[in-house]
């Protein structure tokens, strides 16, 4: 049987067809969606940088969690809602696999986030008055850039292998690209790529999981032993963490949900559905819960938020 190549080198996003029909209600609903990520993570990050009192580890942390929510987000959104209000359907090969990339980078990112904020966490709890020399804005930011380039060197690959796939299909069934929806279409054997990609993304999650539970237990074990108001405290920012973490993953669950669902017969609602809650409620709700649990960040943020306020009105 002669096998048809596809010489096209664009993709067809069916999501943005099934969509049609609502485009506008979608566009309407994903630009505020995408408008309050911005409002709020960039409200933090604003206050984070220019209050002085707030350049502290755990600070600069949340920050950077916040400004990699906008960058996953903007691999998202400003194209989709670009697509809807254009009725335009499709996307070059090069964007797609750049899209792939970028999502997937975003999900690393995230995690070894998290990891160095649990470990921050452990040591302003194990050694409160050694801290300020163990941990550092300098030291938080080597670590965040060093976490970058290592996720770029994991995922990097995996995009390389999927753009040298030949292809025998054009039509990829979600809103988005992503690694498995490309896989599908090749007309080869794709098990390389699934393992590389399974093995890379599987092993670093566990990893990096063991690392944050490592954290959090001796977090644990030492609040046995220090005052409860101490104690207190230390367990209000790990649950703070806990519960965004714990979101993102429920999030990264309905995107492997989607992956093992591809190859199955599924109506394209549901891939739509499963693509856009994993960028919904992580990044919205992170800022939201940073925001209202972080007693003094909470505190800053309405301090700058009613001086930005009397500066409007005197003026």
């Amino acid at each position: 049987m002669e096998i048809m190549f596809n010489t096209s080198k664009n993709f067809v996003l069916l999501g943005i067809e099934e969509m049609e029909r609502f485009k506008y209600l979608y566009c309407s609903l994903f630009f505020i969606i995408y408008f309050f990520i911005l409002l709020f993570s960039c409200t933090i990050i604003f206050v984070v940088v220019f209050d002085e009192s707030l350049h502290e580890p755990m600070y600069t942390l949340i920050a950077i969690l916040l400004l990699n929510g906008i960058y996953g987000s903007s691999c998202f959104y400003p194209k989709l809602i670009i697509d809807l209000l254009l009725s335009s359907k499709e996307i070059s090969r090069i964007g797609c696999l750049a899209q792939t990339f970028s999502v997937v980078l975003f999900a690393y990112c995230e995690i070894s986030t998290f990891t160095i904020m649990a470990h921050d966490t452990y040591l302003a709890v194990g050694h409160p008055l050694r801290y300020p020399t163990l941990m550092t804005n300098s030291l938080v930011l080597k670590l965040i850039m060093g976490s970058l380039i290592f996720n770029t060197i994991l995922v990097l690959p995996n995009s390389l292998l999927s753009s040298r796939l030949p292809l025998c299909g054009s039509h990829i069934n979600n809103i988005i690209c992503d690694n498995m929806s490309i896989l599908v279409l090749s007309c080869v054997d794709t098990s390389v790529n699934k393992l590389f990609g399974a093995v890379s993304f599987v092993v670093d999650l566990i990893f990096m999981a063991l690392l944050i539970a490592h954290s959090y237990l001796r977090i644990f074990l030492i609040c046995l032993k220090i005052s409860k108001d101490a104690c207190k405290k230390a367990i209000h920012t790990l649950v703070t963490h806990l519960l965004n973490f714990s979101i993102f993953m429920v999030g990264v669950l309905f995107l492997f949900v989607r992956y093992r669902l591809e190859n199955t017969y599924l109506p394209l609602a549901y891939h739509i559905l499963l693509s856009v809650i994993s960028f919904i409620f992580p990044p919205l709700l992170t800022p939201v819960i940073y925001g209202m649990r972080m007693q003094t960040l909470k505190i800053k943020v309405i301090h700058h938020l009613r001086n930005a306020k009397q500066s409007v009105f005197a003026n």
